[in-house]
């Protein structure tokens, strides 16, 4: 049987494809947490994965401007859409996460600020625009039911990431507001999304993986706090928060393994990964914690590693750049 393929696959590069490359730059940024306990070789593997995540979003920005150009009606479909509208936001997180990583690997710069402050800017209009169609409520374009799925934690992660980069460069007060505002709303989302599957059931299975996401708030959000000073402690209680959502994710592990690889699996790398930095950063050296942190660091690098595989493979057989299957929402029978 042939696989299934699109006449035009480039109208089918929704921005969803950038979490390819926060995956890439997560694992870079938990490689080089790892450098005091690996020493230099991981800050070799860091900068390797920086420079390929670098370079799979410069492809994929030129690819967008292709397609927002040949393709401008699925550009507009993709910002109306319920479910992928979110998605919008992995592109400045994408750009902010590389920001952060010259600032790690190379220190503070003017080129890792400038890239780092219009990251957040963009990031910050992005997170207004997609909180904006709250106010429409049940209307067209509003907040409806399929929308309230763990994509929509990814504008909210994006404003919580601000202060990795934004502290060693400098700029602590805008750090700490766009922090605040992620730290509001990644609750408000989590409240959403339990209502949504208690009254109107869960979201496609093709989503299924997305529900990895709610790894990644606590872990940002720990090691925010850890740049900004805060008490350990506080790191820690996050980090318990992060590896109860990898466990409570895990429960879905047997339904997701039944599934033909898609994009959607992505969402499993980045949250994995900053779960993976968190507790490298507090882990002491040589402690059991540590080990554990160690081993979280192999399983991010051989889930992106089999990702990146399938990725490719996806691309070669084109089962990936065609049509999203049409989803039906069924209203929960009382």
């Amino acid at each position: 049987m042939s696989a299934p393929t699109s006449p035009a696959p480039l109208r089918h590069l929704a921005p969803a494809w950038f979490a390819i490359v926060m995956g890439l730059s997560g694992l870079a940024l938990a490689w080089h947490r790892g450098s005091p306990v690996l020493g230099d070789a991981a800050g070799a593997v860091a900068a390797v994965l920086g420079l390929a995540a670098g370079a799979v979003f410069v492809a994929l920005a030129l690819a967008a401007l292709l397609r927002a150009r040949r393709h401008p009606e699925a550009w507009a479909e993709d910002l109306r859409h319920p479910v992928r509208h979110p998605f919008v936001a992995a592109i400045p997180i994408s750009l902010l996460l590389l920001g952060t990583l010259a600032v790690a690997l190379l220190g503070p710069g003017r080129l890792a600020g400038g890239v780092c402050w219009l990251a957040s800017l963009a990031q910050l209009a992005t997170t207004v625009w997609v909180l904006s169609r709250w106010w429409r409520g049940n209307q067209a374009g509003g907040l409806q039911w399929a929308g309230l799925t763990p994509v929509l934690f990814i504008p909210v992660v994006g404003n919580v990431l601000v202060p990795l980069a934004g502290v060693p460069l400098g700029f602590e007060a805008w750090s700490a507001a766009q922090f605040g505002i992620g730290l509001l709303f990644w609750p408000v989302v989590l409240v959403l999304i339990a209502v949504r599957v208690a009254v109107q059931g869960s979201w496609p299975e093709r989503l299924r993986p997305s529900v990895f996401i709610v790894i990644a708030p606590p872990a940002v959000v720990g090691l925010a706090l850890l740049q900004f000073g805060a008490p350990v402690l506080l790191a820690w209680g996050c980090w318990g928060l992060a590896l109860f959502g990898l466990l409570w994710a895990a429960t879905q592990a047997r339904a997701m393994a039944a599934l033909p690889f898609g994009l959607p699996h992505w969402a499993m790398s980045f949250p994995l990964a900053a779960l993976t930095a968190l507790s490298l950063r507090l882990a002491p050296s040589g402690s059991a914690f540590g080990l554990l942190a160690l081993a979280l660091l192999a399983l991010s690098s051989l889930l992106v590693a089999a990702l990146v595989l399938a990725t490719l493979r996806g691309l070669r057989d084109g089962t990936l750049l065609v049509p999203e299957p049409v989803a039906t929402l069924q209203p929960v029978k009382p």
